[in-house]
């Protein structure tokens, strides 16, 4: 018999996951839970516990839509919001993308020294 071992997730990575799960309405949340290798009832929970406290809702399709600020208040930003947005969004890119690249040199080089 197998001990089912339980995991803590940080509550950056629940809300990511829930984020993926209602921005994406063309996946279903096993190919999400899959992809990010966690249970997927694990996620369903998760994505039911944000439906509750508010932060989606099922849509005709039976699946999650997300529901942000823009949605709520019906408000369209202007263009010069955007830019600004896009330019923030752009600089974490070349951010996330740098440390990214630091993490696989780190992973290659004690690949490399494992060898024993």
């Amino acid at each position: 018999m197998s001990l089912m071992v339980m995991k803590n997730y940080p509550p950056e990575f629940k809300a990511d996951a829930v984020a993926l799960v209602l921005s994406r309405p063309d996946r279903t949340i096993t190919s999400i839970a899959r992809d990010l290798g966690i249970s997927r009832e694990t996620l369903r929970l998760w994505v039911r516990a944000a439906q509750i406290r508010g932060e989606g809702a099922p849509n005709a399709t039976g699946r999650v839509a997300a529901t942000g600020k823009r949605a709520l208040s019906g408000h369209i930003p202007s263009d010069d919001v955007l830019e600004e947005e896009n330019k923030q969004l752009r600089a974490r890119i070349r951010e996330l993308e740098q440390e990214r690249d630091i993490l696989r040199r780190a992973a290659k080089l004690f690949a490399g020294e494992t060898n024993w």
